[in-house]
């Protein structure tokens, strides 16, 4: 279990809701610290099927999951509070334990997916964008100037290389490992088999929590990328994306 000091909820985090929504953000935190997890589940759920869910309440959602005994749906929560913010210390830790304890399997990623989770698609779209227009702004001082002065076309290059480095960092983070298509297994005794069948030879067993990245869909069934770098299909309900 999870120690208090690290369970702790992220209080603080209903100051910057609006009003409705902290009222619904303290009832859950009120709910948790009863020992009502599924009342304050559904709280928080309230809140995620809204569209107004931050990395606070994902976090809260997290340690929820994790004290009703479901720890495929708790490092669900907290991998999509770390999407959100990926600096976040508390989902950061509590991912670590709560992993470590279930034995979830994680994909394999490369130095470049390593590199951009660090970042959030926001902001590699907001350098791109300022990296193109300081680009678009120096071209035009070169083209109007008579004469052609190095530190502008230093801005020039400069800029249209953060843009290009921005942009390949914002296509590796959202088509990457930890892109759209990552999913978390969030039942137990999933197996990933060779073929759309119950009876199909197995892959991999998935523990709640592992993650798989979706390569596609056929009826009920997921095709999908799996922590040994092999591919096999699993039952769609028992996986969700990360990303909503």
């Amino acid at each position: 279990m999870i120690t208090g000091a690290v369970l702790a909820l992220v209080l603080c985090g209903a100051g910057s809701l609006r009003a409705q929504e902290a009222d619904a953000f303290t009832r859950a935190n009120e709910e948790f610290a009863a020992g009502r997890y599924q009342e304050a589940i559904q709280l928080y759920d309230s809140l995620v099927q809204s569209g107004r869910a931050h990395a606070a309440v994902f976090y809260n959602l997290g340690n929820t999951w994790h004290r009703a005994g479901d720890d495929g749906h708790a490092i669900l929560n907290y991998e999509r509070a770390l999407a959100l913010e990926p600096s976040h210390p508390e989902a950061l830790a509590n991912l670590r334990l709560v992993r470590d304890k279930s034995r979830a399997l994680e994909l394999r990623r490369n130095w470049m997916e390593r590199a951009v989770a660090r970042g959030t698609a926001t902001q590699f779209t907001i350098l791109a964008a300022a990296g193109f227009w300081i680009a678009a702004f120096a071209l035009a001082a070169l083209l109007m100037s008579r004469r052609r002065t190095g530190v502008v076309a230093t801005t020039l290059v400069l800029s249209l290389l953060v843009a290009a480095v921005a942009g390949a960092a914002l296509y590796v983070r959202e088509n990457g490992s930890d892109g759209r298509a990552l999913a978390v297994v969030t039942t137990e005794k999933t197996e990933a088999r060779l073929a759309t069948a119950d009876s199909a030879g197995t892959v991999l067993a998935l523990p709640p929590g592992s993650e798989i990245k979706v390569l596609s869909t056929r009826g009920d069934w997921l095709y999908a990328q799996l922590p040994n770098d092999q591919r096999g299909w699993i039952p769609a309900a028992n996986a969700e994306r990360v990303r909503l």
